[in-house]
């Protein structure tokens, strides 16, 4: 989409929020780990999270796509805060694509509102669901509920009144349960664990899990219906990651664009163009509002598998588009982008997260490759 399209779609005055709240602070969320929660908060009250959420539980409803373009929009400044923005919206469209009524009037509106901020912990139950890595949480049934043990290492965007959606297989079942955790329960612990080369802004924490209560009336899918509440959710999860990646892109082109200005006899001689990378960017867009589109057009359940496969191609390119246009930007700005505070190598080391985070590319590349049944390359 054009930067026309993207001040028409923005939450109103998102864009001097963004001026006035983060671009002071995208320095010290790169280096000194600092958690913009007054933007966040800020944003919140713009409606800028509430558009995975339906009307009736405080939201505007204006789906999936709208929520991508506001993450890119807070992308094209910091890639960090987009993170926590997607977290945001993914914790809020976990719930709301559950059939618990009870857990939507409950925590729905204040997610929506940015009252409650919330995380998303799906990375093991994803990875470990296509049997990448081990399942790292047990669920034990008990009465009014399930018993939950086990260390998640890394849930981003906590805090101790934060809550995050997250899901682990039943003793004795082996199918799963999904469920929401209150960061302040009993038997719950936030570890502060590890620190990253970028996004270490994100309140990203280790959880660990000592016999915590999980009441039914937090459950977003029992062991019956795991399966099915899966394969809903997955596909704007992982699309909706683009947010981040389409802001990224965004400014570096700009950036390549900007240092042509004065280095264009020069720069002429790299291998990516601001007009490549920017034409590019308009086909993945459209690919991603198209399917975005069909998602909030709430397909059937015999429309996702085929509807999964193309997100998952969209999401690949997106991430190779990433790293691509970051390294162009590097590359045309040469050693004004490697100083310590420059764009450009920040942009470059967050583009990396949008290759790893999961669902990460090599992940993709195996799910692409299960589906179309395609041998691994020797």
């Amino acid at each position: 989409m054009s930067d026309t399209t993207t001040s028409q779609t923005a939450p109103t005055d998102l864009k001097s929020l963004i001026a006035r709240e983060l671009t002071p602070h995208v320095t010290a969320i790169d280096l000194q780990s600092y958690y913009p929660e007054p933007f966040l908060r800020a944003a919140g009250a713009l409606g800028g999270f509430a558009d995975v959420v339906a009307p009736e539980f405080g939201g505007s409803g204006k789906g999936l796509g709208k929520t991508i373009e506001v993450m890119a929009e807070i992308g094209e400044t910091c890639l960090s805060t987009a993170f926590v923005h997607w977290c945001q919206t993914a914790c809020a469209r976990y719930i709301q694509l559950s059939d618990n009524e009870n857990a939507k009037r409950t925590w729905l509106p204040r997610l929506a509102n940015g009252s409650l901020l919330g995380g998303t912990g799906l990375s093991n139950t994803c990875k470990s669901a296509c049997e990448i890595e081990r399942h790292l949480l047990t669920a034990r049934r008990v009465e009014g509920g399930y018993e939950i043990n086990g260390t998640l290492p890394w849930v981003s965007n906590l805090g101790e009144s934060h809550i995050f959606v997250t899901g682990c297989p039943v003793d004795n079942d082996g199918r799963l349960v999904f469920f929401i955790t209150r960061c302040d329960q009993a038997g719950f612990q936030l570890v502060d664990a590890a620190h990253f080369t970028a996004l270490d802004g994100t309140r990203t924490l280790a959880c660990r899990f000592r016999q915590v209560f999980i009441p039914d009336s937090e459950v977003l899918a029992h062991p019956d219906h795991s399966a099915a509440y899966l394969e809903r959710i997955q596909p704007g999860m992982f699309l909706a990651q683009l947010g981040m990646g389409i802001g990224l892109i965004r400014d570096c082109t700009r950036m390549v664009e900007n240092v042509g200005k004065t280095h264009a006899h020069i720069n002429a001689y790299e291998s990516d163009q601001a007009e490549e990378l920017r034409a590019a960017l308009t086909r993945a867009e459209q690919e991603v509002f198209r399917l975005a589109a069909r998602l909030d057009a709430n397909p059937s359940a015999g429309e996702i598998p085929a509807l999964m496969t193309e997100v998952l191609r969209i999401r690949l390119a997106g991430g190779e588009l990433a790293l691509r246009a970051a390294n162009a930007a590097m590359l045309h700005q040469g050693a004004r982008g490697y100083l310590r505070t420059a764009a450009a190598q920040r942009r470059l080391r967050e583009a990396y997260f949008v290759a790893i985070v999961t669902p990460s590319l090599k992940h993709l590349r195996l799910e692409i490759a299960r589906r179309e049944n395609t041998p691994r390359a020797a």
